[in-house]
Order: C-alpha cells, then sequence, then structure tokens
C-alpha cells in the first residue's frame, strides 16, 4: 500500500525542522504544514555553529515543533504512515538527534522510517512552490559549503556537472562578511549591504570562469577581497602597511566604501554561478534550470540568472523564499517523491546510523544502504 502521509525531520545543522506532506496520486505531494526553528541568534555570539549548542538545541526543539505540525495540519500522530529523516551530509551529532528521534517516532507508531540526503532535499525543494518544474532539468545546488551543477533526469537519477573544488559559494559570500566585520550569519549581511554600493567599484577575479568545465573555486576569491580591504583600510590609515593584521577595523570605513566592496564581492560570485550554470544548460541542451539552497534566495543571483535565461527562452525554478535555507518541508518532499517513484521502500528497522559526509553523487535511484 503506498503511504499517504510523510513526517519530515530535518537537523542537519543550525535550523530544526519538521514538516508534514501527502502523497497525491501520480501528482506532485502537497505540503501540509511545516515549522522550523533557527539558532542564528545563539550561534551569532561566536561568530559561527558551535556543533555542541546545535546538537543540544535541536534536542529541545525537534518534539515541540513536531506537535506543531501536527496540529496545524489537524492530523494524529498514528495517522502518519513514514518518518523521514535527514541521514546526512551534516554535523554529526545535529543528524543523530533528527535521526533518533525519527526512529523512536516511528518504532512508537509502528511505522516505518526513511533517511534522506540533505541535499537530495535542497535539489527537489522547487517542487514545493507554486510553480514546480518538470523534469529534466540543470540544476545549480548553491547551499552553504556546497556549489554544484547537476543534471537531473528524474527522482535518483543525477549527474554531476560540475562542483566546487575548494569553497563553495555559501562560503565565500560568509569569510568575505566576515573580513567585513559583518558577523554571523555574513551571507545575508553582505547582501544586504551590497544593495547600496557600486558593483563595479571593485576589480575582483571570477575564479574559473574561462576554464572550460563546470567546476568552480571561490578560495581564490575571499583572498582577493582579504587584500583589497587591507589597501582601503592603509589609505584611510594614509600610509599604513598594506600586509598583516588591519590596524583600523574595516567597519570604520565610509559606507560607501565598504558598500562598494560589498556589491563588487557578491558581483564576483554571482556572475560566475550564472555564466556557469549557462554552460551547463549549453553542454546538455536543456531548457529548464532549477535553482535550490540558501545561496539561492540572493536577490542578485534571480535577477542576473532571470534576465539571461529569458533572453534564451529557459525557463528558472526556484523554490519558495521561505524554503531556501534548510527544512522539514524539503526532506518530507524528497521522502514522498522517492516513495511514490517507487525507488527507495522505507524501513521497518528502527537501528539507525548517519552520514555526516555523503557525496551526492553516490545517491542512485536504487535502495540507499
Amino acid at each position: 500500500m503506498t503511504p499517504q502521509l510523510v513526517l519530515g525531520i530535518e537537523s542537519s545543522c543550525d535550523e530544526t525542522g519538521v514538516a508534514l506532506v501527502a502523497l497525491s496520486g501520480s501528482g506532485v505531494p502537497k505540503l501540509l504544514a511545516h515549522a522550523l526553528y533557527s539558532q542564528v541568534d545563539m550561534h551569532q555570539a561566536y561568530g559561527g555553529v558551535v556543533p555542541e549548542l546545535a546538537s543540544r538545541d535541536h534536542i529541545r526543539r525537534v518534539l515541540p515543533l513536531t506537535t506543531s505540525v501536527l496540529r496545524e495540519a489537524r492530523r494524529r500522530p498514528d495517522e502518519v504512515d513514514v518518518v523521514s529523516f535527514t541521514r546526512g551530509p551534516g554535523l554529526a551529532g545535529a543528524l543523530l538527534v533528527g535521526a533518533g528521534v525519527a526512529c523512536a517516532l516511528g518504532a512508537s507508531l509502528g511505522k516505518p522510517v526513511l533517511g534522506i540526503h540533505h541535499l537530495e532535499g535542497h535539489l527537489l525543494s522547487p517542487f514545493l512552490s507554486a510553480d514546480p518544474p518538470e523534469f529534466p532539468f540543470v540544476a545549480l545546488l548553491v547551499s552553504g559549503g556546497h556549489t554544484q551543477l547537476m543534471l537531473v533526469q528524474g527522482v535518483g537519477h543525477y549527474q554531476v556537472l560540475g562542483e566546487t573544488i575548494d569553497d563553495a559559494a555559501g562560503e565565500a559570500f560568509d569569510k568575505s562578511a566576515k573580513l567585513m566585520g559583518l558577523g554571523y550569519p555574513g551571507g545575508p549581511a553582505l547582501s544586504r549591504m551590497a544593495e547600496q554600493g557600486d558593483p563595479s567599484a571593485f576589480k575582483l577575479p571570477r575564479p574559473l570562469l574561462h576554464s572550460g568545465d563546470l567546476n568552480f573555486s571561490f578560495a581564490g576569491l575571499k583572498t582577493a577581497v582579504m587584500v583589497q580591504a587591507r589597501k582601503l583600510v592603509a589609505a584611510h590609515e594614509e600610509g599604513a602597511p598594506v600586509s598583516g593584521q588591519l590596524i583600523t577595523p574595516f567597519e570604520s570605513l565610509p559606507t560607501k566604501t565598504r558598500a562598494d566592496l560589498a556589491a563588487s564581492t557578491e558581483a564576483a560570485i554571482t556572475d560566475v554561478l550564472v555564466q556557469k550554470t549557462l554552460a551547463a544548460l549549453k553542454q546538455t541542451g536543456q531548457t529548464r534550470v532549477v535553482v535550490a539552497g540558501g545561496v539561492g534566495a540572493n536577490r542578485r543571483l534571480r535577477q542576473q540568472l532571470n534576465a539571461a535565461c529569458a533572453k534564451r527562452q529557459i525557463r528558472v525554478h526556484y523554490p519558495e523564499l521561505s524554503l531556501c535555507t534548510d527544512n522539514g518541508a524539503m526532506i518530507a518532499m524528497a521522502a514522498a517523491m522517492r516513495l511514490q517513484a517507487n525507488i527507495q521502500q522505507a524501513s521497518e528497522t528502527y537501528a539507525f546510523d548517519v552520514k555526516p559526509r555523503w557525496p551526492l553523487n553516490q545517491l542512485m535511484a536504487s535502495s540507499v544502504t
């Protein structure tokens, strides 16, 4: 019997997410309710995610969020057919919390469980939008630690076309923001500041833009931003050395200067993402592209990609802005689509493990072990 209701639990990093999705025959599964708690405020004091604190907070949040989701969907726990959870990749301790709760809940209800790849959740998250895509398509997956271009033929049928060889786009945003004294989370703060700046003010590199392949590299860009920041501070200090520690904090520079560097940094990152995506579309002959992951919420990236694709009559699909970050809805959706496509069965074995490192190209249409 095909399951009807799938509960999804996400706990891979610093967001606790729970959602309930209903299968609907051969159509796209429907999101009934979801709830999300972000740990951003807790981690801000440390300038980044503290794994132990993240794990402890997931313990506190996951059951209340589950109760909230079931109440909003007006469903009882025993009506859930499958409990899904993020198996990896992510922080080991955080993943264990979600996996443990999901398997305990499944065992208590006598319902099967299903471990889901976090990146597959992002990859399929645009199916939660009001304008869901159709297979096949090229996917630009840009989350905090991952930047990949993939050819997606269907659920479980993924071919990696290109990926980052060092820092991902999200890391480039966050590390550059930290150099500018913008705190944590840095990416959104940098983007907000960039709205006031000139993206052509500083000439920053576009790494691997003309490499002839579809791989990415953003570590050199971060270094270029650091060098430019030091030059600006040295000029502000009237002859202070360019190398070494900044004598004056970057945030003490004029707002226009800081905004110009933020805008130039954002432009360098998004230019590479857009041009590589266009190259992937040309290489594969596809006329549809999906953008997923936290960086997919970036306004400049959306504007640039939409404009470029419109000229080429290519459709672009995104998840809803509220579902770009990690969330339980994408995990429940990925589980529901796997079950609906009959490429994986949920398990009634409640012993569990997690995969903190789990390359997406290892995920095939057959059952995952």
